[in-house]
Order: C-alpha cells, then sequence, then structure tokens
C-alpha cells in the first residue's frame, strides 16, 4: 500500500488548530500508518505529546514533494496553494484529501474533502473529528478555564485582563519563554500546555478562540464559549452555533460573564469516527 501523509499548516502565527483536528483523524485511523507533516519544526518535534508517533517539519508545503513519492496519499489541511500548485499535488498523489472548515469551499476535480458543511457523497464527508479522548463522564472540578489558543505572538491576553481574574488558564504551546509569568499575576492558576486535556476535561467553563477546543468541550460535557480573533477568519462561526455555542465578535469579559451566569443550552455532538473510518476504507 502506498504510505499516507497528513500535511497541517502550524506556526507560531497559525497555532495548532489544524494539528489538534488532524491528531483527532490520525487516531481514528489508528489501523493506518500516517506520517504527519508540519509547517514548522517546533511541533513536529513534540508531536510524541500529543499521541502522533512519526511527524517530520518541513518548513512549507510546497517541500511535500521532498518527502513523499510519486502515488503516495496525501491528507491535506492547508489553505497555502494555488490552484495550479494544487492541481500538481492532485496528479502527484494517488489520493488527494483535504481537510477544510470552509463554508464556502467547492471541491475540486480529483479530490476528496472532509467538511463540516458539505453533504456527504462519495467524495465527501460531512464531520466534526473530535478525539475520542474527549468522549466521557467528566467530573467538573475546574469552574471557569481561559484558552486563547496556542498562539499570542502580540500578548493580546494581558490586553484583555487588566485585573487579577477568577479564571484559570491553559499555556499555548507557541507562547514565549517567560510569559507565564505575566499571566500568573492576572489568572488563579495557570496551567502547562501538557495539562491541556486533562483541565479540558475538568473544566464547567470553557473561554476560548479555537474552535477545535471549543468542540471539544463540548464533547466532554462542559460549556464552550467561543470568541473571535482579529486575526483569524471566521469560518468556525455557523458550525458553533449550529451546537448552540455562544459566538462572540471579539472577546469581552462582560459579556462573557453574563453568558456564565445564565444556563447554556447545546445541542449534544457525537463521535464521527466511524464515519472517518468508513470513509476512509471505501476511498483507500
Amino acid at each position: 500500500m502506498a504510505n499516507i501523509y497528513y500535511y497541517v499548516h502550524t506556526g507560531h502565527r497559525f497555532g495548532l488548530n489544524r494539528f489538534r483536528k488532524a491528531v483527532a483523524i490520525i487516531e481514528a485511523l489508528s489501523e493506518y500508518k500516517i506520517t504527519l507533516l508540519t509547517s514548522d519544526y517546533r511541533i513536529a518535534s513534540g508531536s510524541r505529546n500529543f499521541g502522533i508517533d512519526g511527524a517530520v517539519g518541513i518548513d512549507v508545503f510546497r517541500n511535500i514533494p521532498n518527502v513523499a513519492e510519486y502515488g503516495d496519499i496525501l491528507i491535506y489541511d492547508s489553505t497555502e496553494e494555488n490552484e495550479g500548485e494544487l492541481e500538481g499535488m492532485i496528479d502527484f498523489f494517488s489520493k488527494f484529501i483535504r481537510v477544510t472548515d470552509d463554508p464556502e469551499y467547492k471541491p475540486k476535480k480529483g479530490e476528496y474533502v472532509i467538511s463540516p458543511y458539505l453533504e456527504n457523497s462519495d467524495l465527501v464527508l460531512n464531520a466534526n473529528p473530535v478525539s475520542k479522548k474527549f468522549f466521557g463522564d467528566f467530573q467538573k472540578s475546574i469552574e471557569t478555564t481561559f484558552f486563547f489558543g496556542d498562539d499570542d505572538y502580540d500578548k493580546d491576553i494581558l490586553k484583555y485582563f487588566q485585573e487579577k481574574s477568577r479564571w484559570q488558564i491553559i499555556l499555548g504551546f507557541y507562547f514565549f519563554l517567560g510569559y507565564e509569568d505575566d499571566l500568573e499575576k492576572v489568572f488563579e492558576k495557570v496551567w502547562e500546555t501538557e495539562d491541556y486535556d486533562e483541565v479540558i476535561q475538568k473544566s464547567k467553563n470553557v473561554v476560548t478562540s479555537s474552535t477545535q477546543t471549543a468542540l471539544n468541550v463540548l464533547a466532554s460535557g462542559g460549556n464552550p464559549i467561543f470568541f473571535e480573533r482579529d486575526d483569524r477568519d471566521s469560518n468556525s462561526r455557523k458550525i458553533l452555533e449550529k451546537y448552540g455555542i455562544p459566538v462572540l465578535n471579539s472577546f469581552s469579559q462582560e459579556k462573557i460573564e453574563t453568558f456564565l451566569k445564565n444556563k447554556l443550552e447545546f445541542e449534544r455532538i457525537l463521535s464521527d469516527e466511524s464515519k472517518i473510518v468508513d470513509f476512509f476504507k471505501q476511498i483507500l
């Protein structure tokens, strides 16, 4: 069988939302050997902490052919390519599977697509991949947790919190060395990025600008509240609102506190693991 590669666009300016989604998909496809390709070397070297056995940092997506061979299989989650480069990848790989959360995306000839917006077909899987570790009955011992995302290059969190908060915070993977000291001054407790899974499972409420985190919280039985960042697109709004997750245009502690005081009602999110497995068995 051809080798299977999974490329995700990552970095200290882009965060790990795509990477965290890839973890869920690779976990579901455990019967296959999949090599994860990332556009930065740091997360590639640290991927074992996320349950990924094989990962390679390749700097830019144009280096994928330097790792893969003609006829291999590629799962691809990025928007870096132009039309010509996309056609080249579709021709190079025996199967090209795009993962996207763009509500306006239209599948191109020769590609398969995994999307939360498109309808199921022989070429398309409608799915919201969430790791199975987040589905369960967890005791909620933490009242409110804040997870901005895995990157905060401009230290926006310190602009949001001017005084001590009763919330706890999970550090992002790309946070600068020493940033933790500043955050300890404004949060009740600071959790290391390695504690992410446990804290998400234990948190009653989670305020986040990470789409994948909002879905993880929902699967864990918690109450997610999502706010959009100025440096990110708003592709996830429709899918989050589908589940009843509050979506704010920007961070507003006053509005968030209002949500926290009220009982929030959510649509239950179900695991798409079996759907992902069946889809890949069909196309591989």
